[in-house]
C-alpha cells in the first residue's frame, strides 16, 4: 500500500468528490455534443422503450389547473390493470369536486390566508378516494356548463367572491349558509355528485364503486420528496401552496428519488409524478426534458436553437443545487404528471416515459421524455405504492 502524505490527505476529498462527479457524469452523458446543421440524424432523439407499463389513453385537462387529478386518476386506473381489473376511466372531477369542497373550509377556518385555485396535490386523489370513493368518468362528466372541455374560470372566479364574502365576516358571526350557498355554485357548474348511480347494469354508491371496482387500499400509497432542510426517512409538510390540506410526505435523500422510481418501473408498478414544469429545458412540443450544462441565459444563439436536437450533456445535480432552486422559487410546483415506463436515447441514456394530460398534440402524442436529471432536480412529489419502494428504503422509513 503507498504512503498518503499530509498534503495527499488534505487534497483526498476533493479528488473522492471529483472522481464522483467524473462517474456520474459518465452514467449520465455519453458523446453529446451541439450538432453541426448537416447532421440531421444526430439532430434528433430517438427512443428505444425499454419498459411500459399498462396505462390508459391521453386526456386533457383543457382549461382547468386539475393536472393533479389527472394525473393522480391516471395512476389509479394504471393501479386497477396491475392488479388484474379491467380498466375503467375514472371522474377526474369527481376528486376535484371534493377538493374545492374540503378546500373551501380550510380557506374560511384560515381567513383566506392559504393559496386558492384550481390546483391541488398528488394526495389530494387518494384522500378523496379515502373519504368519498370514486366515480366512472361516464357517469360523473363535470361539464354542465355548457362546454364540452373543462374552463374553470367562470366558476373560480365566483367560488373565490363567496369564500372573500365569507371571510370578510361582515356580520361579525359566520352563518350555516355560505358553505349551501358555495356548494350550489359547485354543483351548477361540475354536477351535484348522486348517491348513488347505474353503471354496467349495477347501481353503485361511490364508495361502494371504489370498494368493488377500483379495489385500491388508501394506506398503501405513500407520497416522498427529498429536502435538505428535514430529517431523512421522515415525513415532513410538503411546503408547496397547492397542499392545502398541509399533508405530509415521506423525506428521502436526493439519489433515492430516482432509485425509487426505478425499483418501482421494474417491478410493474407505476409512479404520479408533481414537479415544475416552467424551465425553458421541458418542452411540451419537443415531447423532452433535460437539464443543459448551462443555464438557458448563458446560451450562446445556436445552442438554443439546437437545444432539443439530439442528446446533450446534462448538468449534475446535487442536493444542495436541488434545495436551492426550491428555496429561491426557480423550482415551482406547476404540474401533475404519470410517469408510465423507461426509455434510452440512442446514445444509451435513459429517461422516463412520461404520460400528460394536454392532449395528443405534441410530437409523441401526448407523451414527454424525461432525463434522471430532470427529476432529481425539478420533482416536487411522487407518489406510489408501497411495494414499489426498495425494501432497504421502507425499513429506513418504517413503511
Amino acid at each position: 500500500m503507498k504512503r498518503i502524505t499530509l498534503l495527499g490527505l488534505l487534497f483526498l476529498p476533493v479528488f473522492v468528490q471529483a472522481q464522483d462527479d467524473l462517474i456520474r457524469r459518465i452514467e449520465n452523458n455519453k458523446s453529446y455534443n451541439t450538432p453541426s446543421a448537416n447532421d440531421n440524424d444526430d439532430r434528433k432523439y430517438h427512443f428505444t422503450k425499454i419498459i411500459d407499463l399498462e396505462h390508459t389513453d391521453v386526456c386533457n385537462q383543457a382549461s382547468s389547473g386539475t393536472c393533479w387529478s389527472y394525473s393522480t386518476n391516471s395512476f389509479l386506473e394504471s393501479e386497477m390493470m396491475r392488479l388484474g381489473k379491467p380498466p375503467i376511466k375514472l371522474a377526474e372531477m369527481f376528486s376535484a369536486h371534493g377538493v374545492y369542497m374540503d378546500k373551501a373550509d380550510n380557506y374560511v377556518r384560515m381567513h383566506g390566508a392559504v393559496a386558492w385555485g384550481d390546483g391541488g396535490s398528488l394526495h389530494d386523489v387518494i384522500n378523496m378516494y379515502a373519504k368519498y370513493g370514486a366515480m366512472p368518468q361516464e357517469a360523473y362528466t363535470g361539464l354542465h356548463y355548457g362546454t364540452t372541455k373543462n374552463k374553470f374560470a367562470e366558476m373560480q372566479a365566483i367560488l373565490k367572491g363567496i369564500l372573500d364574502a365569507v371571510v370578510a365576516n361582515p356580520n361579525g358571526k359566520l352563518t350555516p349558509s355560505w358553505k349551501k350557498a358555495y356548494k350550489e355554485v359547485l354543483d351548477s357548474y361540475l354536477g351535484e355528485i348522486p348517491e348513488k348511480f347505474k353503471w354496467d347494469n349495477r347501481t353503485y354508491t361511490p364508495k361502494s364503486f371504489a370498494a368493488e371496482r377500483v379495489g385500491i387500499h388508501p394506506e398503501d400509497y405513500v407520497e416522498i420528496s427529498s429536502f435538505t432542510t428535514d430529517p431523512y426517512y421522515k415525513k415532513t409538510v410538503l411546503m408547496v401552496p397547492d397542499n392545502w390540506s398541509f399533508s405530509r410526505a415521506y423525506n428521502v435523500q436526493l439519489q433515492d428519488l430516482t432509485d425509487i422510481i426505478d425499483n418501482a418501473l421494474n417491478k410493474g408498478f407505476t409512479v404520479a409524478w408533481a414537479t415544475d414544469v416552467s424551465e425553458k429545458y421541458f418542452s411540451w412540443k419537443n415531447g423532452v426534458a433535460f437539464v443543459p450544462e448551462k443555464d438557458y441565459e448563458d446560451m450562446d444563439d445556436s445552442e438554443k436553437k439546437y437545444m432539443f436536437d439530439g442528446p446533450k450533456y446534462e448538468r449534475i445535480i446535487t442536493p444542495e443545487k436541488r434545495q436551492l432552486a426550491f428555496d429561491n422559487y426557480e423550482t415551482t410546483d406547476d404540474h401533475g404528471m404519470h410517469i408510465t415506463g423507461m426509455a434510452t436515447d440512442q446514445k444509451g441514456k435513459k429517461y422516463y416515459i412520461v404520460k400528460n394530460s394536454w392532449g395528443d398534440k405534441n410530437d409523441y402524442k401526448g407523451y414527454i421524455y424525461v432525463s434522471k436529471a430532470y427529476v432529481l432536480y425539478k420533482t416536487t412529489a411522487i407518489l406510489l405504492h408501497k411495494n414499489g419502494v426498495p425494501n432497504r428504503l421502507r425499513e429506513k422509513m418504517n413503511i
